[in-house]
């Protein structure tokens, strides 16, 4: 997916949601675990009552590589059942030397189909520019994330400025507003405004809204920019809103809250 069809993805559904399928075995509804599949059975159910709601599913591949085998085919079999047309993260924060990073993105742009997979710039430039050699793919760069570790590197002073604003300005030299992306987490709500001043043009993925208690509010007054430039992503509140038979109207419940809430801040999605 390019960054126009993104935009226009944007606009249409009056929502920049991304629903973040982070599934654990261990908290989905008991009922499930008779299938064949439960995670994916838990995932199919969850696609359907928020699909015409979001815009992006994130699946964080950390829940599906625990399983072994049976995990690597959940994700196969969800990414397969996302409906085409809706922006599809691989939340594997890859990042490695040049020809190991090349064979990171095979593995998502090529084997399992994904639009964009984040990446971990630790390693500097050869560890990136793999990842944005496909075309209509996306690398999402770690930026400034909510952890509480991010203290202990991501905001210590690197000569005049912050380590993050160096990995910022620097991931801007690399990749360009049409094929990279930056993690933003939403409890940085202080450095927003400041950061989107700093990176004008690229989409922000904004993890922390909801169970992390990032505020939707705050991040949509502080970071949009003309192309809403925004994919605030709420996994936990949405996904476990519920853990009954109705598990998936519960969670369309707070997906369209959201969704409902985001248009407020964006009148131009109308548009």
């Amino acid at each position: 997916m390019n960054r126009q069809e993104l935009v226009n993805l944007i606009k249409e559904k009056r929502s920049y949601l991304c629903v973040g399928l982070d599934t654990d075995i261990q908290k989905i509804p008991k009922h499930l675990l008779s299938h064949a599949d439960p995670v994916f059975a838990f995932n199919k159910a969850i696609i359907d009552a928020t699909k015409d709601l979001c815009v992006a599913y994130k699946i964080n591949t950390a829940f599906y590589e625990s399983m072994g085998i049976r995990g690597w085919e959940s994700l196969q079999r969800t990414v397969d059942y996302i409906p085409a047309g809706i922006f599809t993260i691989a939340d594997a924060k890859r990042g490695d030397i040049g020809n190991t990073s090349t064979q990171y993105a095979k593995t998502f742009f090529d084997t399992y189909k994904f639009d964009s997979v984040t990446v971990a710039p630790y390693m500097g430039k050869d560890s990136v520019t793999p990842f944005l050699q496909f075309s209509d793919k996306w690398a999402i760069m770690l930026g400034l994330t909510s952890n509480e570790g991010s203290q202990d590197f991501q905001l210590q002073q690197a000569g005049d400025e912050l380590l993050f604003e160096k990995v910022l300005k620097a991931g801007m030299e690399w990749g360009t507003p049409e094929n990279l992306m930056f993690v933003i987490g939403a409890t940085q709500s202080s450095q927003l405004a400041y950061i989107r001043k700093l990176v004008p043009d690229h989409f922000f993925l904004v993890p922390g809204v909801g169970a992390q208690g990032g505020s939707l509010a705050e991040i949509s007054k502080q970071a949009m920019n003309k192309d809403c430039g925004l994919l605030v992503n709420a996994s936990r509140a949405i996904i476990y809103a519920g853990n009954g038979e109705d598990f998936a109207t519960d969670a369309r419940n707070v997906a369209q809250q959201y969704q409902q809430e985001m248009a407020t801040y964006r009148p131009g999605l109308q548009d």
